[in-house]
C-alpha cells in the first residue's frame, strides 16, 4: 500500500507563486515515477508534470512549460511542484500520483498511475 499526501494549496493572486509538497510513504519512493495532474471545475483531470526516480528525466504540459517546476528529494520521499507565474486559469484541485510500472519511463495519462493522493485545492484569483 502507498500513501501519498498533498500540502501547499492556498489562495494566491495572479503572479504569484506557490510550491506543492507530496509525501509518500509505504513502499520505496525512489522505483517511482512521481507526477502532477490537476482537475478544474467540470474539466477532465489533466498531466501537469512528472519527474523519474532519479530525478534525471522530467516532462511538462505544454502550456505550463517555463512556469513549472517539478523536482523530488528521494532521502525525504517527497515530491514538489514550484508554481510561478500563476493564473486565474490554473485554479483547480492538483494532484500527486505514483507510477510504480516503469521507473525510468514518464506517462502522461491519468490511468497508467497506480497510486493518488487526496488533492490540494490551488485558486488564483485575479
Amino acid at each position: 500500500q502507498v500513501q501519498l499526501v498533498e500540502s501547499g494549496g492556498g489562495l494566491v493572486q495572479a503572479g504569484g507563486s506557490l510550491r506543492l509538497s507530496c509525501v509518500v510513504s509505504g513502499r520505496t519512493f525512489s522505483n517511482f515515477v512521481m507526477g502532477w495532474f490537476r482537475q478544474a471545475p467540470g474539466a477532465e483531470r489533466e498531466f501537469v508534470a512528472a519527474i523519474t526516480w532519479s530525478g534525471g528525466n522530467t516532462a511538462y504540459a505544454d502550456s505550463l512549460k517555463g512556469r513549472f517546476t517539478i523536482s523530488r528529494d528521494n532521502a525525504k520521499n517527497t515530491v514538489y511542484l514550484q508554481m510561478n507565474s500563476l493564473k486565474p486559469e490554473d485554479t483547480a484541485v492538483y494532484y500527486c500520483a505514483a507510477d510504480i510500472s516503469l521507473p525510468t519511463r514518464i506517462r502522461v495519462t491519468v490511468s497508467e498511475y497506480d497510486y493518488w493522493g487526496q488533492g490540494t485545492q490551488v485558486t488564483v484569483s485575479s
